[in-house]
């Protein structure tokens, strides 16, 4: 990864962090979709972090109206 890549902002990175531990646990039906979705939003991230950001605040309130709810069996301690 070239250094004009890397994303400058820490507390945008440590929110895409967060928004892709919440898509991971999502079920099946939602995490594909989802997933797709968080990835354009960091790619955009590596060109526009302000704009990534704004399109991250409301792709974290859609998982908030998500099931957002670990898949308990699927998931072990520690995951």
């Amino acid at each position: 990864m070239a250094a004009e890549d890397r994303l400058e902002d820490d507390e945008l990175a440590r929110r895409l962090r967060e928004a892709h531990r919440r898509v991971r646990l999502l079920p099946a039906a939602q995490k594909a979709r989802l997933a797709r979705r968080y990835l354009a939003i960091c790619d955009l991230a590596k060109r526009d972090p302000e704009r990534a950001a704004t399109r991250l605040d409301a792709f974290l309130a859609s998982l908030d109206g998500a099931v957002d709810t670990p898949r308990n069996e699927e998931n072990t301690l520690g995951d």
